[in-house]
């Protein structure tokens, strides 16, 4: 993708299913479980380079022997940070007592982070939010061992303060305004209810305090706890917990918004936010790695037990396509199916657009994510030149000679790498003035691959903001000389704020809505603005629940085409001599390439949830206002 964006976090969990003695005479170690969790992170990266954590819980150890742990890291390879700093405490540990090295026992006892049950993380921050106080997981820690509680999530929710505002009726203080923060106060809340009410069960059941323990444990709902805690969350999570004790879960919301798979055998469940993850880690074929259904946890009790519940009821399923366009992995089997499918199904546009003359196109990718896409787009330009062959050949038949044979033969679409991507420069340039300058010089073009008289097909992931584009890629591609450039996204027109995951929440820098407010202006119908304006103000204002996105009205006028051509004109410098086009995919085509995958709404303003609409409305406000700041 050119336009660099943050996006959603990724989280690991890995249960031990045998005791650690196992592991040791099978794989030579007892840090198994430790070592597989840095290859899930690490396989998970993409989704996370602002911080990192781990946690791990120890079962079955006796009073006044720690048994969690936590690490975390802000730092700017942040898994690799908290894996040196675990290794190193590992070492410097068996060095000092060598009776170590080969008692698993004492290994368990004496050595943190070694454990039957742990979680991971990877985090991309938000608005700047990048300090260690925000890195999951987040720990709540009691006496009572059944009461801690470890959180870790792939998630926003949209009702951050109808949460807070339940978490203040309920008696508590929370220390911060944030959906991590009350997600986690709200489990914490309904854990402690359920464990209190268990306690005077059992006690009438004539156990001491001592004893009772071990049977809260066992008779925990984690279920009936989460559809509590859930039931008024507004958003996309992917949600995983550990209770001090080693029950585990992991729950999904009731779109499948976010994305979320697990894997289970006699020795370990694991789940993550990504499946090839799992699969390379486990070295376990696609069709074992399962997808959580949505509104479901995967729950894993202290003894083994697994069960998969129902906690909300599923909605509509929503899943998010921008996993699939660009985020994700693409080693995934049908991710990278249908990445190619989305090259594939924009191929008609791009024909029109060149009139047909493939022999003077050039085709190309933005580095390095869009290289599926643009594999699916030219196996099309050579299906497309293939029945262009045989109808040539057929028409000729036995009077072809054999040079007009090879010179029908030897067309094939023109392909080159003609821009190359130099360098990452969003973790220093922090300053505008300095970055405007360096931003051109992200990529770098092959000079004498495009000819005065060619066109130049560049294809794209998406084009969100067009800032690299205007600033960077078309003044580069430009001095190549190419006759037109032809800019292609595989995915259509982001229109609207993502609010559960993605950090896309400001309507103005979206170059779809920057072309659609030029095109009203062009038109003389400005007062429809302000008229969307009002209605969202209303709206905020009701207090009924029916919201409606009303900042889709604002596009109604004008069609796909049009909003296309005005982009092409905002993001063309002047001082340019090629001819723009840009081409988005449509909606109908993005969905018959991603047919699971229905989540939509940053094209089409569709949200799966009444608070997706909320936002969308609160960004116009914020936009119409002149307020930089966040719409949820």
């Amino acid at each position: 993708m050119s336009d660099p964006i943050k996006h959603e976090c990724g989280i690991s969990l890995i249960r031990l299913l045998k005791p650690l003695e196992y592991y040791k005479e099978k794989y030579g170690t007892a840090f198994y479980g430790v070592n597989k969790m840095y290859l899930m992170m690490e396989k998970q990266h993409n989704r996370g380079q602002d911080g990192a954590g781990f946690a791990s819980i120890k079962l079955n150890m006796n009073p006044g022997e720690r048994y969690i742990s936590r690490i975390r890291s802000a730092k700017s390879q942040p898994i690799q940070d908290i894996f040196s700093q675990i290794n190193e405490r590992i070492n410097t540990t068996i060095a000092e007592h060598p009776q170590y090295w080969d008692d698993v026992a004492l290994q368990k006892k004496n050595i943190p982070y070694i454990g039957e049950l742990l979680l991971g993380h990877v985090r991309y921050g938000t608005f700047g939010k990048n300090s260690i106080e925000n890195v999951h997981p987040f720990l709540r820690q009691n006496n009572w061992m059944h009461r801690n509680l470890i959180v870790a999530g792939n998630f926003n929710m949209t009702n951050v303060d109808e949460l807070f505002g339940n978490l203040v009726d309920l008696g508590q203080h929370p220390k911060e305004m944030a959906d991590t923060i009350t997600v986690m106060e709200k489990i914490g809340h309904f854990l402690d209810d359920a464990v209190a009410k268990l306690y005077k069960e059992i006690k009438k059941e004539g156990y001491s305090k001592r004893d009772a323990s071990p049977h809260i444990a066992s008779r925990l709902n984690i279920s009936k706890i989460l559809r509590k805690s859930s039931k008024n969350w507004d958003g996309g999570y992917t949600m995983g917990g550990l209770l001090g004790h080693g029950d585990a879960f992991m729950l999904r919301d009731p779109s499948g918004i976010r994305p979320c798979y697990y894997f289970m055998d006699d020795e370990v469940v694991v789940v993550a936010s990504e499946r090839p993850a799992i699969q390379t880690v486990f070295n376990v074929d696609y069709k074992d790695v399962k997808e959580l259904e949505p509104g479901h946890a995967l729950i894993i009790k202290k003894d083994g037990a697994i069960s998969m519940e129902k906690v909300q009821e599923p909605k509509e399923r929503k899943a998010c396509s921008f996993e699939r366009i660009y985020f994700s992995r693409g080693s995934d089997k049908e991710i990278y199916q249908e990445r190619k499918e989305l090259g594939k199904l924009v191929f008609p546009e791009i024909l029109e657009a060149i009139q047909e003359d493939i022999i003077n196109t050039v085709f190309s990718y933005i580095p390095n994510t869009a290289e599926t896409s643009f594999l699916g787009m030219i196996k099309e330009a050579q299906n497309y030149l293939n029945k262009k062959k045989e109808e040539q050949i057929l028409s000729l038949g036995a009077s072809m000679t054999q040079e007009e044979l090879h010179k029908i033969l030897d067309v094939r679409p023109r392909i080159e790498k003609v821009a190359i991507k130099d360098a990452k420069l969003r973790t220093f340039i922090t300053q505008d003035s300095n970055r405007d300058d360096l931003v051109t010089h992200v990529y770098d073009i092959s000079y004498g691959s495009v000819s005065e008289k060619d066109n130049l097909v560049i294809i794209d992931d998406s084009i969100v903001r067009g800032t690299t584009l205007r600033k960077s890629i078309l003044r580069m591609l430009d001095r190549l000389h190419p006759k037109k450039i032809i800019v292609v996204s595989s995915a259509p027109q982001i229109r609207y704020p993502d609010c559960y995951g993605i950090d896309m929440a400001k309507l103005e820098d979206f170059v779809a809505f920057r072309a659609a407010l030029a095109l009203h202006k062009e038109n003389n119908s400005e007062h429809i603005i302000a008229e969307i304006y009002q209605k969202c103000l209303c709206q905020m204002k009701s207090k009924e629940n029916q919201e409606v996105n009303y900042v889709k009205e604002l596009y109604v006028p004008f069609s796909t085409g049009e909003i296309s051509k005005k982009i092409a004109e905002l993001l063309s410098p002047s001082d340019i001599n090629a001819e723009v086009q840009i081409i988005y995919q449509t909606i109908e085509n993005l969905h018959k390439a991603c047919p699971n995958n229905l989540g939509d709404w940053y094209f089409t303003g569709d949200y799966p949830t009444l608070g997706g609409n909320r936002v969308v409305n609160r960004a116009f406000i914020n936009f119409y206002e002149g307020k930089n700041q966040r719409a949820y």
